[in-house]
């Protein structure tokens, strides 16, 4: 007879062991795959998109084909700034086809995040980077040698730089010409579930006013905000960030149980999606922890992102918490505190 344990140690230890040979199965593809006309960065991400590459395997890969097998020079750097025209970025890095380049991403939100600097594609997620995150410059050509590694320290050192908003007058001529165009990626074929067709709901009486209560509601002008970084094809996604005023005198704890009861209404229709709060460019955990009394004053701005597949009602979510961070926060405190409103 078999112990237990022992045929749970066993089963987890096969499992294990699986789970290492599909890895090293997508990296030995990987390695067929790349070349001068394949970035690794575009392949990892289509891999993504069609759920045949792990999210949690991206870094492992990464190193051990472009770091330990190709030489790449890697170059990790907590960035200071973050550019404001993340398009002019990749237009210029395209130019560079003497060298090959990946950056990753240490994404606080969704994990490790890759991308090919040179596909224009790439401008969203870079928009989205920022201050005092880890980075990753990986850089390598085809040639070793003296020119073949100084091009890929000026690549590396001119890439941070326009990530961080800096200007390079000129880069070097020999960046120029070689055999790393850039090509366009063959796009993903995603399936997607057929519809599910379901009778619409009475909506009750009193949810049906509030709602008419909230939509009429004028909206403060929001101020411009930079997009969140959006994850990569077939990983979890997250929204551009939104940005809400607050137009009440203070933001105070009525405000505060307004905004935890619509992200409670969210959540409870759209169990998948998680709701991400910011202010000052910090993620905000707790939102007890910082919105408390005269700390956040009339014409703040507070951001949100909501992160997941399929994301669903994002200005429905904004509209609400407009109304949450204003005077009339009051139409979300009906009932008891672990009430759930049907917002959405």
């Amino acid at each position: 007879m078999v112990e237990p344990s022992s045929f749970y140690t066993r089963l987890a230890s096969r499992s294990g062991f699986n789970s290492s040979v599909r890895h090293i199965t997508r990296t030995l593809d990987l390695l067929d795959t790349c070349g001068a006309k394949k970035n690794l960065a575009d392949e990892i991400n289509g891999m993504l998109a069609e759920k045949n590459f792990d999210e949690s395997e991206i870094q492992a890969a990464v190193n051990m084909l472009l770091v330990e097998k190709w030489k790449y020079l890697a170059v990790s750097r907590n960035i200071s700034s973050v550019t404001t025209d993340a398009s002019e970025v990749s237009r210029v890095v395209a130019r560079w086809k003497a060298v090959d380049l990946v950056v990753g991403y240490h994404h606080p939100d969704l994990g490790f995040i890759v991308v090919n600097p040179k596909n224009p594609d790439s401008a969203a997620v870079l928009a989205g980077f920022r201050k005092n995150e880890l980075v990753v410059v990986y850089a390598g050509t085809a040639n070793e040698g003296a020119v073949a590694e100084r091009n890929a320290r000026d690549a590396v050192s001119i890439l941070f730089s326009l990530i961080e908003g800096g200007k390079v007058a000129k880069a070097p001529a020999s960046l120029v010409p070689g055999p790393f165009a850039f090509v366009p990626p063959k796009k993903p074929t995603v399936k997607r579930a057929a519809p599910v067709k379901t009778r619409a709901k009475r909506m009750p009486r009193a949810v049906a006013a509030e709602r008419t209560a909230v939509a009429a509601e004028p909206a403060p002008v929001a101020a411009p905000a930079p997009a969140a970084a959006p994850a990569v094809p077939g990983r979890s996604k997250m929204s551009g960030l939104v940005s809400v005023n607050v137009s009440n005198e203070l933001f105070h704890n009525g405000n505060v149980e307004a905004w935890k009861r619509i992200i409670r209404s969210y959540n409870a229709k759209y169990p998948n999606l998680q709701v991400i709060v910011y202010y000052d460019g910090e993620r905000i955990v707790d939102i007890n922890t910082l919105f408390k009394w005269g700390k956040v004053k009339h014409g703040s701005c507070i951001q949100f992102a909501v992160a997941g597949e399929d994301i669903q009602d994002l200005a429905k979510l904004s509209r609400y918490f407009r109304q949450g961070a204003s005077p009339q926060f009051e139409a979300f405190l009906r009932g008891s505190p672990d009430t759930v409103m049907s917002l959405f």
